[in-house]
């Protein structure tokens, strides 16, 4: 008897685990996903639990990342990466002879990946700190280069949105808003977060919770309490500037 094939699927989006699990059962009937993880915090456990032979890590995750992921992986499962379209990302992929899969999913894709892996699922897996630091330094962030894409669930779909169609990002607690001319998703990245990776030339911080896209600011009113109110090109909402951020629209 042939030994089971299984896999754990770790991504941050519960939507595209889902996705990715659905082609899967299409594509490769025969291989059980025995586990899903919102990020790669608990390889080691789910190692011990359920000894898969692959893991499908998604690259950008909070907390432990898919790189981070792969390394405590190391020589005891097949690794597939899940990332998102990055030019950088697909040379790096494409050099170090890593599999990987891009998101949104790409029938064709993900079948010549299963392919591959039909192959030498049962060999031994190859060791991945090489490869992962290599990937590392080519994944990292360039100078000047910021944040391009918006991984943002609409319904029960997700959407990939160029960062510039975004005009603000306005968070809660536990979600932050994503609203372009168009539509308005939801995103699990905090404001915090989302400063750290955006263009700040670009993008103002204008209160504790909302980013502004400076190119979809329309007009400055000012109020009361040294607080001041935006106005947005094609779109009704308004934003409010906290007394912290009225500084930035004095010169306005």
């Amino acid at each position: 008897m042939a030994p089971a094939l299984t896999a754990v699927i770790a991504d941050d989006e519960p939507l595209l685990r889902a996705q990715l699990k659905a082609r899967l059962a299409k594509l490769w009937p025969e291989l059980a996903i025995v586990h899903e993880m919102e990020n790669g915090r608990d390889v080691e456990e789910v190692i011990a639990a359920h000894a898969p032979g692959l893991f499908f890590l998604d690259i950008h995750m909070p907390g432990v990342n898919g790189l981070e992921a792969a390394r405590v992986v190391g020589k005891r499962a097949h690794v597939v990466f899940v990332t998102a379209f990055d030019q950088y990302a697909v040379a790096a992929f494409e050099q170090g002879a890593i599999d990987y899969v891009l998101k949104p999913f790409n029938e064709e894709r993900l079948a010549a990946t299963v392919e591959r892996l039909r192959e030498r699922i049962f060999g031994a897996p190859p060791g991945m700190d090489d490869l992962v630091e290599r990937l590392a330094g080519r994944l990292a962030p360039r100078n000047g280069e910021h944040l391009r894409w918006i991984k943002a669930s609409v319904g029960q779909s997700v959407r990939m949105v160029p960062v510039e169609e975004v005009l603000f990002f306005q968070s809660d607690e536990k979600y932050t808003r994503v609203v372009t001319a168009d539509a308005e998703m939801l995103i699990r990245k905090p404001i915090k977060e989302l400063l750290e990776e955006l263009d700040p030339e670009k993008f103002w911080q204008v209160h504790r919770a909302t980013v502004v896209n400076v190119d979809a600011i329309a007009s400055v009113r000012r109020g009361l309490k040294d607080q001041a109110e935006i106005a947005l090109k094609g779109h009704r909402e308004t934003l409010l500037v906290s007394r912290n951020f009225t500084h930035l629209f004095r010169q306005m």
